[in-house]
């Protein structure tokens, strides 16, 4: 039992990839952003909903969604699932990008897979300190993309930047 207990907590602690912000050390050499109006699924509204409430617990300000860092999320998401590998590939790009076209001053992310409700995914990143951080950051905007793939398994790509 204790070992299946640590394969557990082995196995958790692998879903939850450390967050990412700016560093131009791993600047990319292509990345297409497909750029368009994606709607939310449930899970990514519950997200959402979720962090705001973490965070108005906190005493932080809520924050507030944006079409075009939703699109940039999406398009990491389903970078990851084609890979069927979460990372931070491309991070330094996605950044440039909103701060070029968002205004934004300041860019974050996390990311995650395998998580198979909101409520698991945002436990997660509240018990890591690097997530954490991010969702506790001087943020003013926010957005997430969900994508299962083939098997089911979740990834997710969770943007944050302050303008």
């Amino acid at each position: 039992m204790k070992l299946i207990k640590f394969s557990l907590a082995v196995v958790l602690a692998f879903s939850v990839v450390s967050c990412s912000v700016d560093s131009p050390e791993a600047a990319p050499s292509d990345l297409n952003l497909k750029i368009t109006t994606v709607k939310t699924k449930p899970i990514e509204a519950e997200t959402l909903k979720l962090i705001n409430d973490y965070r108005t617990s906190k005493g932080l300000n809520t924050l507030g969604s944006m079409t075009l860092i939703k699109s940039v999320a999406e398009t990491h998401t389903e970078y990851m699932v084609q890979l069927d590998e979460v990372n931070h590939d491309n991070f330094y790009q996605r950044s440039s990008y909103l701060k070029e076209n968002a205004g934004a001053i300041k860019v974050s992310e996390n990311v995650a897979y395998g998580y198979t409700s909101s409520e698991s995914l945002v436990n997660a990143w509240i018990n890591s300190d690097s997530h954490r951080a991010t969702i506790e950051g001087d943020f003013n905007y926010f957005e997430i993309s969900a994508e299962q793939n083939s098997e089911g398994k979740w990834y997710y790509t969770n943007m944050f930047i302050k303008k």
